[in-house]
């Protein structure tokens, strides 16, 4: 090879690695097999993700595992989340997410796929206010966020204020008995937490005519009714108590307010003085 081609030719493979390198630190996001990480993986890496999720249930969980920038997709006045049509503008917010949360039942999850499109990290959630449900969840998204320590904080203030909760509800138990109850499908949770004793369960159907027969032999003193699908009073002339249970937070996205609002309805259906 003559002396100028060499030279020619040292060049072009000095740039050609040049330009690689340039590259690689660009995109900073492929592994070892080629494919990208992914936005959450970049997150997780110590950004702060940005997460976008279907409901303040969603968010609470978020916010819980230490997110720090949540946007919530359905308002929290409409009552029956499930029924919410995304916007434009809410699927247009979706694909500028690092993650986005959902839940499985909801129908327009396949929606929220499709918005997500290959840059945001769709995180299926199990939406459950039971207590050892909700750490688990809380640490698993605190793992995919990068937020281990401030989920691990949120836990442990978590675990001290449910105790004290549940303490505050068994001490209202009549006479000093667990009281039986009934719940919808989706506020067992708040039996647990008051320390009741479950006798059956219904929903989130409308109980038939079995049912309620069923359901009332049983004696329950109290209904824990769902108040975001109720299917009006479950076991008329039973003598049984319906409680209102709410699953949702409010627009904060704390989760706690969640606990301490059943109890106090737990408390005064039980005929506990008002706190």
């Amino acid at each position: 090879m003559a002396p100028a081609t060499r030279v020619r030719g040292t060049s072009l493979l000095a740039l050609s690695t040049a330009l690689g390198l340039a590259l690689a630190l660009v995109t900073g996001c492929a592994d070892s097999d080629g494919k990208s990480d992914g936005a959450g993986a970049d997150a997780a890496k110590g950004g702060k993700p940005v997460v976008v999720v279907t409901t303040t249930w969603e968010g609470a969980f978020a916010k819980a595992a230490g997110a720090e920038d949540v946007k919530v997709i359905v308002p929290q006045s409409v009552h029956h989340a499930p029924d919410y049509d995304p916007k434009p503008s809410d699927l247009a917010a979706v694909g500028k997410a690092d993650f986005v949360l959902y839940a499985p039942f909801e129908p327009y999850a396949a929606k929220i796929k499709e918005a997500a499109g290959s840059k945001a990290e769709l995180v299926e959630v199990n939406l459950d206010n039971d207590a050892d449900k909700v750490k688990a969840e809380v640490a698993r998204l605190g793992k995919l966020f990068g937020t281990e320590a401030a989920a691990a904080k949120w836990t442990a203030d978590f675990d001290a204020e449910y105790g004290r909760v549940s303490k505050e509800v068994q001490a209202a138990w009549p006479g000093g008995k667990s009281p039986a109850v009934v719940s919808q499908v989706f506020t067992t949770w708040s039996a647990k937490l008051a320390g009741a004793t479950p006798v059956g369960t219904y929903g989130p159907e409308a109980v038939t005519p079995a049912q309620l027969a069923e359901l009332s032999a049983k004696k329950p003193a109290l209904v824990l009714d769902n108040a975001h699908m109720s299917t009006g009073t479950v076991l008329p002339d039973s003598g049984a108590k319906q409680v209102k249970i709410v699953n949702y937070p409010g627009t904060d996205l704390d989760l706690l307010p969640v606990y301490r609002n059943a109890a106090a309805e737990l408390k005064k259906a039980m005929g506990a003085p008002a706190s």
